[in-house]
């Protein structure tokens, strides 16, 4: 046998060794994504229905579902997640209701309005679109390389924190992923040098909300709009916040129930834009007293769904 020959035979031999490792591969990563205990695993399982929804960005975690399910008696899941981005939130809602029963109600805080989120974080989702059509055409439209990366290298789609999520929580619950520290105070003195902050958002994001809500109202779910709570300074250095209340009242025709200045102090509080468990409790408190947050009661039943 000549080289040349046995060089493109090594090459062949090479390829179908790399073309099976990597499709072994991805079954055995896309079976830790399917079995794992993450809120976006259980959405795409279909085992991700409750009473209360919540979205929203990194400060969306701050609605604690340990307690929210103590004081209320509801079932809960919270599909908020670090910089999420509001044309993404829009297809995992539009997925959750596809796959899941409807909640009673949902709570997004209107925060994620902002460019500063990350729309990159999308493309870390490609581990869940053999679950989504509505996923895959989404990350194919806005992101062509990523998703055109993962269909020839399946391994590819979990090269990302999305998976590395699912994988730490592959065995565990993630409903008390939320800040347990406080403020330091060099943070708290450095928020005087802050500079004023500004929203940025667009018409798009209000439209991706407004479809939302208009989705989800059109299944008899109760949306509500809120401004989660931010250390009381850097609240004063937020410039336009009602211009973006006002706004997304206009588009979507709801109520925002703004709870930006709502909670004194420093101990809640585990930096400028996130409370902690001390904070979340105090702050869901409000939110039950108010009304935002029901009881089991108020649905007409004494215990979960």
């Amino acid at each position: 046998m000549s080289s040349g020959v046995k060089r493109i035979l090594w090459v062949f031999a090479f390829a179908l060794f790399t073309f099976t490792g990597d499709r072994i591969g991805g079954e055995v990563l896309s079976s830790i994504v399917s079995e794992s205990q993450f809120r976006f695993s259980r959405l795409y399982r279909g085992e991700a229905g409750c009473d209360l929804l919540f979205m929203g960005n990194s400060r969306g975690l701050i609605f604690y579902q340990p307690y929210i399910e103590e004081k209320t008696g509801l079932e809960t899941c919270n599909l908020s997640y670090n910089a999420m981005p509001m044309s993404l939130a829009r297809v995992l809602l539009s997925d959750y209701l596809d796959i899941n029963p409807a909640p009673r109600k949902l709570i997004i805080d209107i925060s994620m309005l902002d460019t500063r989120m990350d729309e990159n974080l999308s493309t870390g989702f490609n581990c869940y679109t053999p679950y989504s059509a509505r996923l895959r055409n989404f990350l194919k439209a806005r992101f062509p390389k990523a998703w055109y990366g993962g269909r020839v290298s399946h391994l590819f789609r979990y090269n990302n924190e999305v998976f590395q999520r699912a994988l730490f929580y592959w065995k565990n619950s993630d409903k008390d992923w939320l800040l347990d520290r406080v403020i330091t105070p060099t943070l708290r003195e450095k928020v005087k040098e802050e500079a004023p902050f500004l929203f940025t958002y667009t018409d798009e994001m209000l439209a991706d909300l407004k479809a939302v809500v208009d989705f989800y109202e059109e299944k008899g779910v109760e949306v509500v709009l809120v401004v989660n709570p931010y250390f009381p300074p850097f609240a004063k250095k937020i410039a336009n916040l009602d211009e973006l209340i006002a706004a997304t009242q206009a588009a979507t025709g709801l109520i925002v129930h703004n709870y930006a200045d709502s909670i004194a102090g420093t101990e809640g509080f585990g930096d400028y834009q996130h409370l902690n468990k001390v904070g979340s409790r105090q702050y869901l408190d409000l939110l039950i007293r108010d009304g935002i947050l029901p009881v089991s009661a108020s649905f007409g039943f004494s215990e979960g769904r």
